[in-house]
């Protein structure tokens, strides 16, 4: 019967009722605490530097200096390329996995990907223009060109770099040693049997011998 029925399928006069009223009252409520915490957290954290602010970097590549005004969010890998042209440096993942933009740093191999260009200051950074003399190829780009160590060649720069770096720090390495050096740069073709070749033909090719 219509007595029986509960207050709260009652018709609701016009206007704001005494479950709305309670629900903005803690709507607002939640977002008093969120603004109070967000201006708390402002307050305490450093003002970070804006990241479109332009600041001057030398930066020693392939033995001359080159002063380059950067943003400082800019990675190595794009001032090279964007920045000074050196484009046998290669873009890849972007995320420190495929090796395409290995470069020296200070004689070791690094992705230019991962290494912000405010960091290599001070450093000697090598590309894959580094390595030859004038015209003529390095040792490394000849053993890769004798052993036809590339298919698409997309990587091929990355791991030239890596084996130069490999050869540097141990110039009579072993199959497993030339492994572990290019462990960090893929090859989507596979070519990786002939890589292996040309590192042990640029080890000759370094020490003089034209075995």
């Amino acid at each position: 019967m219509d007595e029986d029925r509960d207050d709260k399928d009652a018709p609701q006069p016009e206007g704001l009722s005494r479950r709305g009223f309670i629900a903005t009252l803690g709507s607002g409520a939640v977002a008093a605490a969120a603004a109070a915490t967000a201006v708390s957290a402002a307050a305490a954290s450093p003002a970070l530097p804006d990241a479109a602010e332009l600041v001057k970097v030398t930066l020693t590549i392939n033995g001359r200096r080159q002063r380059v005004m950067v943003e400082p969010r800019w990675s190595l890998l794009f001032v090279i390329r964007e920045q000074l042209g050196l484009t046998a440096t290669k873009v890849g993942c972007e995320r420190g996995e495929c090796g395409s933009c290995t470069v020296l740093i200070d004689g070791k191999p690094r992705y230019a990907c991962k290494t912000l260009a405010v960091e290599a200051e001070g450093a000697d950074i090598t590309t894959l223009e580094g390595l030859m003399n004038g015209e003529e190829l390095g040792p490394v780009q000849q053993a890769f060109a004798e052993e036809d160590a590339f298919q698409c060649g997309y990587c091929t720069p990355g791991q030239i770099m890596a084996v130069e770096g490999l050869l540097r720090a141990n110039p009579n390495p072993t199959l497993e040693e030339v492994r572990q050096g290019v462990s960090g740069n893929l090859c989507r073709c596979g070519s990786y049997a002939l890589i292996f070749k040309a590192a042990h033909r640029a080890a000759e090719l370094k020490k003089g011998r034209t075995t």
